[in-house]
């Protein structure tokens, strides 16, 4: 049978692009594969997925076998199974954002944007992944479609990060070249962290949010989870509306970083920190200059004393009509969450916009000279789902350290991209790779220049 993996690691964009080129595979017979795997009772696809869509996955998979016989490829992802997270408008579909909630809303009537853009790329779209309902929080449990678990120590059972959950197991298992997630503080970079992948979260105006379930319109933001970071460089650019990048990867000699020594090093596990040091030891033994020193900026963040944020307000204006109808469909964790915005005051949500633009003219001025930073992308590896799921306490503290480390990008309105480590015994960490506003493309090179030194 064709897979999407060799030698039991799933395959690249460019690996498949290549076979496909060559005649040895067809799209048909990767779609096949994919619905495989994820119809396998061994695995993880029931969890995983929310929706499948074979008829269309297929019938997509056909076109694009017929044009690339006929000497044309939409794209560099034309004919590839991806999948794409349970917020985004599909036509004649309904999103149901990762909640039963919304299980009686009239389907879309017309595709989210990126969906309409994944389509001319000739991407073949299987299905909707799951995720934290509603995106609200970073570890990924689900009560109403079972949590997917993360590849890492499968007989504990462990959380594979959230909201993006279900994306990043879909790619970690093979099931899907690619998939398409959202990061508001940290949902594509938390579950690729924690399933062993790339994730990159874009700068949050790249890429148009039409047509997805929002949490905080301040701070959403769309990107990919895939094997490499030339594929999310690809995916990043269809996604954004722009032509094909020209990933040139230079040295990482050539770059200069700063590794920051205060907040996001705190609380680290043992697993993680030594995982960390050893990326930097990498990326030194390179060539590249790595300054390890405080950052002052990071006590400036933008949260108050009570505990509300930018997202806390937006969620709850989002959802104050939903709730007051059908809160006891809610998850109870999300519920809690986002009814915490209700105490938030205008005067306190326009405190937190300034403090915002505080911490971002600080840390620019602080991070000046250099071309990125780095950091540990989650302070710990992923913890066990029942543990979690048994205790409300252990639940909030676990999801606010996951997600410490992340929400600082969202807060700078930044780029950045986690790249896999290798903990003790397989355990999964990620190195974050942090850039500035609108300095996309050139973090892609220089997250590839590190991808290059880590491997």
């Amino acid at each position: 049978m064709v897979i999407l993996a060799r030698e039991s690691r799933p395959m690249t964009i460019r690996q498949l692009r290549e076979q496909l080129d060559r005649g040895e595979v067809t799209s048909r017979a990767l779609c096949e594969a994919a619905f495989a795997r994820i119809d396998d009772a061994a695995g993880e696809g029931a969890r995983t997925f929310t929706e499948l869509d074979r008829t269309g996955a297929l019938a997509a998979a056909d076109a694009a076998d017929t044009q690339r016989r006929a000497g044309y490829v939409a794209s560099a992802i034309a004919g590839m199974p991806v999948s794409v997270k349970d917020l985004f408008d599909v036509a004649g579909s309904t999103t149901r954002a990762g909640s039963v909630v919304l299980d009686g809303a009239a389907p879309a009537t017309a595709d989210a944007t990126i969906i309409g853009r994944l389509r001319r790329a000739g991407a073949v779209i299987v299905g909707k992944t799951n995720m934290t309902e509603f995106a609200y929080s970073g570890l990924g449990i689900n009560p109403h479609f079972g949590t997917p678990l993360a590849p890492y120590d499968r007989a504990t059972g462990r959380v594979p990060g959230g909201s993006s959950s279900g994306a990043a197991v879909s790619v970690a298992d093979g099931m899907v070249v690619a998939a398409i997630g959202t990061d508001t503080g940290g949902s594509v970079r938390i579950p690729a962290a924690f399933c062993g992948i790339v994730g990159f979260k874009p700068t949050a105006a790249r890429v148009p949010l039409t047509g997805a379930y929002p949490l905080s319109f301040t701070l959403d933001s769309i990107g990919p989870l895939a094997r490499s970071v030339a594929c999310c460089a690809t995916l990043d650019a269809i996604l954004a509306g722009e032509a094909p990048p020209a990933l040139d990867v230079p040295p990482v000699r050539r770059w200069r970083f700063l590794a920051p020594v205060n907040y996001v090093r705190g609380g680290l596990d043992a697993t993680v920190e030594a995982a960390f040091a050893a990326g930097l030891a990498s990326v030194r033994a390179a060539g590249a200059q790595v300054d390890e020193i405080p950052l002052p900026a990071f006590e400036r963040l933008p949260v108050l004393p009570n505990g509300a944020t930018i997202t806390g307000a937006e969620a709850y204006w989002s959802h104050r009509e939903l709730l007051a109808g059908a809160q006891a469909r809610y998850d109870p964790q999300i519920a809690r969450r986002i009814l915490r915005g209700a105490t938030i005051t205008a005067a306190e949500y326009i405190e937190m916009l300034l403090a915002r633009r505080a911490y971002i003219s600080a840390f620019h001025a602080q991070s000046e000279g250099y071309d990125a930073l780095l950091w540990p992308t989650v302070a710990i590896v992923p913890p066990p789902v029942r543990a979690l799921e048994a205790d409300d306490d252990a639940y909030a503290s676990a999801n606010a350290l996951i997600l410490r480390n992340t929400s600082t990008v969202n807060a700078l309105d930044g780029c950045a991209l986690s790249l896999p480590l290798a903990g003790a015994g397989g355990a999964p960490a990620g190195l974050m790779v942090v850039g500035r506003n609108g300095e996309d493309a050139r973090l892609l090179r220089i997250g590839a220049a590190v991808e290059a030194v880590l491997r």
